[in-house]
């Protein structure tokens, strides 16, 4: 776990805080019994604190968007509100662990589908460590222990089951309206619409159901390709946890009406199949708006490759959540968003490659910011998720003043406080986004790179060559930190073997790692279980390489020596912290979070 930072100390002693890291001694060998409980014990109340702020930071906000919804006929509750403002629960926003309190849409979320749909029961919520739920049926004993056993294998804390007797009637529209996209049933779907391929209203039903099973297995993207060939496969493919899975194959017809569909819904011309396009459409699922971005293009003589992306408002990580593992450095972004005048300004930027999590780590910093107190405008291409309270505008390539370094001018006539900037991919936007930064707005944007080290290099190499010492000079002046990540797949908690480090790595991969031979660890479980799908793993977990630069404008100047000579000098600079993927790697082995051969491959990249 990383060093705890109270917000409240001065710089100097949050740089004594974070020392170690700078020399890179082992935390484990050098703690001399500090009292670890009651640190985090701080640090949990400190995140109780700050998620409540965060709630009672909107709450006069939503209430009168409540009574205005409700004389438009429109019925939101306050929590549905806030959660679309971004402000976390309170019982989401506590230290990992065991939980003994969950609403029903939280336990059907986190409760694998096959282990509670079959019995036909409504979850109606979990409250210090009472199931209580709705049965169509009488459950027998042996069907509540296996319930029980599969919450406490999922992190909740069951102790007991609750039967309440609901009017038989009432059950069963509760069961249609809340199970109505059960990904249960999409199997079931395909084979009755392929049986009768022109049936629009099974083609319909098909695809609600893969949409539903596709957020019930975690599924970021869904590929479909077209082929009129006839000894060409036309697979569903699901990207789950980075991988992609070929999950349904269809025959070219119906493939065709499939895409055909998903096309209409989006507001695409589906008879054009040569011309790449773009498209959006939304449907609800267990009470909640979800989006779908979708992104059509040719494939081979006569096909077609569609590329659904799944954006789910509840699958976004919080900032604290996000940052569980590396709370130092959410404490130092925390600080650095929340600035107390106004005119701070600085950069932060997130680098990685595609798929690495940065556009989420991105929202997770827009909603940690008081959009009520301060302006946030963001430049996106494409706009992913809704902000409320917060300007969005789309970056339209081609078009006049559609550029992301046009709307970058243009956004600082809008009085911002915070520029957020999908992506710098040119010149044009390095160069205005430094400006605005230079001119006391905080900007975040994000960045390809391999490392945090490189992304400097990578931004050095999108300056023009004759601003490049001018560029350098305002970069150095203006960042505040650089996060590099990788998201890496999680064990599955509920299979996963527990072993001593000895029994499962060589002595040449301990010495790498740096931990020895008694260290308790986990095993990834090929096998599976019910709670994975079978796969041993359950999630991915953020990785980072950072780079934290805390000296003021007035002691910087050797950094900028450092960025023109040589970047890795950086590093040995005063007032600059350094995480490295090494220690995030080691951390995530000994917690059990991921495979210690898997890390070794990580560690290689």
């Amino acid at each position: 776990m990383s060093d705890i930072i109270d917000t409240d100390q001065p710089r100097e002693e949050m740089l004594e805080a974070m020392d170690l890291r700078k020399k890179g001694e082992d935390r484990r060998k050098s703690d001399n019994g500090s009292p670890v409980g009651i640190e985090r014990r701080q640090w949990q109340d400190r995140r109780k604190i700050r998620s409540a702020e965060g709630r009672e930071r909107y709450l006069d906000m939503v209430q009168k968007e409540r009574a205005m919804f409700n004389d438009m006929g429109v019925s939101r509750s306050t929590d549905q509100l806030l959660d679309m403002a971004g402000a976390v629960p309170l019982s989401e926003s506590e230290e990992s662990g065991a939980r003994n309190r969950a609403s029903g849409d939280q336990l059907r979320g986190i409760l694998p589908v096959q282990s509670w749909l079959p019995l036909s029961i409504h979850l109606i919520g979990l409250s210090d460590g009472v199931l209580k739920l709705a049965p169509l049926n009488e459950l027998s004993n042996r069907q509540k222990e296996n319930l029980v056993s599969t919450a406490n294998r999922s992190g909740l804390q069951v102790n007991e089951v609750d039967i309440e007797i609901w009017d038989r009637a009432e059950l069963l529209e509760t069961l249609r309206s809340v199970h109505d996209l059960s990904a249960d049933r999409c199997e079931k779907t395909l084979s009755q619409w392929l049986v009768d391929i022109d049936n629009g209203l099974l083609l319909n039903r098909f695809e609600r159901d893969m949409l539903a099973e596709a957020l019930q297995l975690r599924v970021s993207d869904i590929h479909l390709v077209q082929d009129n060939n006839p000894e060409a496969p036309n697979w569903i493919k699901y990207r789950i946890d980075g991988d992609l899975t070929p999950v349904h194959l269809l025959p070219a017809e119906a493939m065709a009406r499939l895409t055909t569909l998903l096309k209409r819904n989006a507001g695409l011309n589906f008879g054009d199949r040569v011309t790449p396009k773009d498209g959006r459409f939304g449907f609800m699922w267990q009470g909640r708006s979800v989006d779908v971005r979708v992104a059509a293009g040719p494939q081979a003589q006569d096909g077609e490759k569609i590329t659904l992306r799944i954006l789910d408002r509840a699958a976004l990580r919080g900032f604290d959540e996000l940052f569980k593992r590396h709370e130092d450095i959410g404490d130092y972004l925390a600080k650095s968003l929340s600035p107390e005048i106004k005119g701070g300004g600085g950069l932060i930027l997130l680098s990685g490659p595609t798929g690495s999590g940065k556009t989420t780590t991105l929202y997770a910093c827009v909603q940690q910011i008081d959009r009520r107190r301060r302006h946030v405008l963001t430049i996106e291409d494409p706009i992913e998720y809704e902000l409320r309270y917060a300007t969005q505008w789309q970056v339209r390539p081609g078009q006049h003043g559609g550029d992301f370094s046009d709307l970058i001018k243009a956004s600082m006539r809008h009085d911002p406080d915070y520029i957020i900037i999908g992506e710098m991919r040119d010149a044009d936007t390095v160069e205005t986004s430094l400006r605005a930064a230079e001119s006391g707005h905080t900007v975040i944007s994000t960045v390809h790179a391999d490392t945090a080290l490189q992304t400097f290099e990578r931004l050095r190499s999108l300056m023009p060559a004759e601003r490049e010492r001018a560029s350098t000079f305002t970069l150095s002046q203006q960042v505040r930190a650089i996060l590099n990540q990788r998201l890496v797949r999680t064990l599955c908690q509920g299979c996963s073997n527990p072993k001593a480090a000895g029994d499962v790595l060589e002595i040449n991969d301990l010495k790498t790692l740096g931990i020895e031979g008694t260290d308790q660890i986990r095993e990834h479980n090929t096998s599976g279980c019910d709670l994975c799908n079978r796969t041993g793993i359950s999630g991915r977990t953020l990785l980072l390489d950072a780079i934290l630069i805390t000296p003021g404008p007035g002691q910087r100047n050797s950094i900028y020596e450092a960025l023109v000579t040589n970047v890795n000098n950086l590093r040995n600079e005063e007032g600059v912290i350094v995480h490295t993927r090494r220690e995030g790697l080691v951390d995530l082995v000994l917690s059990g979070q991921i495979d210690p051969k898997a890390s070794l491959s990580y560690l290689e990249e």
